[in-house]
């Protein structure tokens, strides 16, 4: 079976290889490439949104870059049912996957919460773990879904860890908090002092809950 499986992958990046020229990257992309592109569009976006916001205090930008990371999700749902309907799917379209997911909900979430007051150097430190769990998870996904069991259309039956998707519960729950001005000095939980040189915004160790589920190996979430 590995075998197999191996000279799959194998015969995949031949076949890219030989095809490869100068500026013949996009012409090797087909259309469920094009809609992963567009999840790490509205991810990329997302954060420069959260940034502005920071900036200049502007609301509507904050939302923007919030209501961006479903968009994206939305786009990663797409994708790969076109991958499967068009028979499609490739390495190439594998690991754009994961690096637009990644961006959007990996990246784009930790920065939404500091953009809303969670930033302390704890807080980042958590935050960038959160980020890290959401790499590692991507990792472990694309080294052994070749061996994970499957429905005759090629879709996985279930998940190991939490799909990094999953992140945007911690995004709905920060939009709800900026709707009610439940953000900065008010975020749930306030700051608690850990040392005299140490705080954390007890609000954060919603992503560390987020990032140990994402590379749990024993909690598996079935594929819908």
């Amino acid at each position: 079976m590995e075998s197999t499986i191996s000279g799959k992958n194998e015969k995949e990046l031949r076949h890219f290889n030989e095809d490869y020229k100068h500026f013949s990257l996009v012409r090797n992309f087909n259309l469920a490439d094009f809609i992963t592109l567009a999840n790490g569009l509205c991810g990329s976006h997302s954060i420069f949104s959260c940034i502005h916001y920071m900036i200049t205090k502007e609301e509507w930008s904050l939302w923007i870059g919030l209501l961006l990371m479903p968009l994206g999700m939305l786009f990663d749902l797409l994708d790969g049912k076109v991958a499967r309907w068009r028979k499609s799917s490739s390495l190439l379209g594998q690991e754009l996957d994961s690096l637009a997911d990644l961006i959007s909900f990996g990246v784009a979430p930790a920065v939404c919460g500091f953009a809303v007051g969670m930033r302390t150097f704890a807080d980042t430190i958590i935050l960038s773990i959160f980020i890290t769990c959401g790499i590692a998870r991507l990792a472990r996904y694309n080294a052994t879904v070749a061996s994970f069991p499957k429905d005759s259309s090629g879709k996985i039956s279930y998940y190991e860890g939490t799909p990094i998707p999953t992140t945007l519960s911690i995004v709905a729950v920060i939009a709800y908090l900026f709707t009610v001005g439940k953000i900065d000095d008010n975020l749930p939980g306030g700051v608690i002092e850990l040392s005299p040189n140490i705080m954390i915004h007890p609000f954060v160790l919603l992503y560390a809950l987020s990032g140990v589920a994402m590379v749990s190996k024993t909690l598996r979430i079935p594929k819908i």
